[in-house]
């Protein structure tokens, strides 16, 4: 009865009060064919002890038992339990998009905190916080590229990440953006050479990711001023926030396009994330999203204002730049506890773990594989390549309670079976001893496998 509160009597008063004798009655004017003259084929009802129960059982089979070593723009990092704690208070887990924002302060001041910690994480002049996650707002940043420039070609770095490109092709086919794409070199990064000469003065701007999707960490530097010298503005996308505790922002671009799920948002099967875009205060006009500022009223006391609101809602259509921007206060809040939690030396303590577990997990692959774009700095990511197909590995591994890294055969085949492999705090080193092992296993007994396979 909690989500079907009326009782049979209930419903018969309802019917006789609008002159229906029985439900039947109530839908006969909808055609016979359409009317369905069965049960449902669902399982049986089960008491709210029973649900719990059952949810239990999944998330154990779910993996929360499991190690990870699963990143590939969505990273399994401990979450403060104070974070559920104050956004599930009424005030936040309630509240809806800011339209009257004089009796919306609380929300209003959330997010103004928000946007001032992601500015200074960012080394930005400015921030938002209504993007829906990092693929949205990269392609949120390409889109306001366009319109500050007034041109329509775009390059895309291959290192960007494959799922991040889907998004903004499906958007530059429709807008009429034409993308060209700039490889990586054997050291993982951008090639610089081959991207100096794809950009043309039609070059709206180049998209990089750093750390990229190979966990390399690009030459933003360098970069910055190739696409400044052709006078096209540089966008760099961040998939994995806590990078920014250790390593340097990239100050040197013109828009930062940021996934802020590291930050205390649950994994949640991909979603809800919180995308962030952060630029320079000269382009804040053509920012998609919402912009809070900080006042003081006639008597003296502070305020916040929605400063700027550029969607359709709010202006003139022809005039808004974006129409899928949504508040996300109460994801970008959970990030905004996180980073209060931590504060500027947690989160580079943070980021150290990070980068130090990786260094340990590389070591140790590297004994019984090939580490690929070991040259270049890395993060929490690092590529392996093994002689036998990492979905053979993965299995394998599951058999010891770890979840394996992401073969990259999908989105990049070229590399053949290399795969992904991700580090964070949560990674322990009885986990990385054992994956070790079982590559150490794969690769000595594989080309025994490859004889067999030659003989048959």
């Amino acid at each position: 009865m909690r989500y079907l509160p009326k009782s049979p009597t209930d419903r018969e008063a309802m019917l006789k009060a609008i002159g229906a004798r029985s439900i039947h009655e109530l839908f006969e004017p909808i055609p016979a064919q359409y009317r369905l003259k069965r049960d449902l084929n669902v399982p049986r009802q089960m008491a709210e002890s029973e649900i719990m129960d059952w949810f239990d059982q999944c998330s154990r089979e779910n993996g929360d038992e499991y190690s990870i070593f699963l990143g590939a723009g969505a990273y399994y990092h401990y979450r403060p339990v104070i974070i559920d704690s104050l956004i599930s208070r009424g005030e936040f887990l309630t509240a809806y998009t800011p339209y009257q924002p004089e009796v919306s302060q609380g929300t209003l001041q959330s997010i103004f905190e928000f946007q001032t910690m992601i500015s200074e994480l960012t080394g930005m002049e400015v921030a938002n916080a209504s993007m829906y996650d990092g693929s949205t707002a990269s392609t949120e940043a390409v889109l306001m590229a366009t319109r500050l420039t007034g041109r329509r070609s775009v390059t895309v770095a291959r290192s960007l990440h494959p799922e991040y490109r889907e998004v903004l092709a499906t958007y530059a086919w429709h807008q009429g953006i034409r993308l060209s794409t700039a490889s990586f070199g054997e050291n993982g990064r951008i090639n610089l050479k081959e991207f100096d000469k794809s950009l043309t003065p039609d070059t709206a701007c180049i998209l990089i990711q750093s750390p990229n999707f190979l966990g390399t960490i690009e030459d933003v530097a360098a970069v910055a001023d190739i696409a400044h010298k052709h006078g096209a503005l540089l966008v760099v996308a961040i998939a994995e926030a806590v990078s920014l505790g250790i390593v340097e922002p990239p100050r040197q671009a013109d828009i930062i396009a940021m996934e802020a799920q590291s930050f205390g948002v649950p994994l949640g099967f991909g979603g809800p994330y919180c995308g962030v875009i952060a630029t320079r205060e000269q382009y804040v006009r053509q920012m998609p999203g919402r912009l809070v500022g900080q006042t003081t009223d006639r008597k003296g006391k502070r305020g916040f204002v929605l400063t700027l609101a550029t969607r359709e809602q709010h202006i003139r259509r022809e005039k808004a730049t974006s129409n899928i921007c949504t508040n996300q206060a109460l994801v970008a809040l959970m990030a905004n506890i996180f980073m209060t939690v931590y504060g500027k030396v947690g989160l580079k303590e943070l980021a150290k773990q990070n980068l130090a577990k990786t260094a340990y997990a590389a070591s140790k692959f590297g004994k019984h594989a090939r580490m690929l774009f070991a040259s270049a700095p890395r993060f929490n990511e690092f590529v392996v390549e093994t002689k036998e197909d990492p979905y053979a590995i993965n299995h394998r591994l599951l058999g010891h309670k770890i979840v394996g890294g992401f073969p990259l055969k999908k989105f990049l085949p070229e590399l053949g079976n290399a795969a992904l492999w991700c580090c964070t705090e949560m990674t322990s080193r009885t986990a990385i001893d054992t994956a070790a092992g079982v590559l150490r296993e794969s690769e000595a007994t594989e080309p025994a496998r490859e004889t067999a396979e030659v003989a048959r």
